[in-house]
């Protein structure tokens, strides 16, 4: 299984939108800003959204998909699935 992302520092904050095959791994990774980059550097740890794909193309051509859209498209698909922006690596 391969996983498209969004995390964020804060409801309605900086986002950030990867792919992983272990989603549960590269998110404590974030938290315990063992990656360099990005997120490291504005503090970028709360998973807000996620979804599960089989193919890794897929996942590939999500995350781009996403990174293109507008800010509100990516606030309302948080919305969607997480109205309260909790922080879904504790559901994992």
């Amino acid at each position: 299984m391969y996983y498209t992302y969004i995390l964020t520092n804060k409801p309605g904050g900086t986002f950030y939108v990867g792919i992983t095959s272990n989603l549960q791994k590269r998110i404590f990774e974030h938290k315990e800003e063992l990656v360099e980059g990005f997120t490291k550097k504005y503090g970028i740890k709360t998973l807000v959204y996620y979804e599960i794909h089989d193919d890794v193309r897929e996942a590939i051509s999500r995350e781009k998909l996403i990174k293109k859209w507008r800010r509100s498209m990516k606030i309302e698909t948080i919305r969607e699935m997480n109205p309260e922006w909790k922080d879904l690596y504790f559901e994992l």
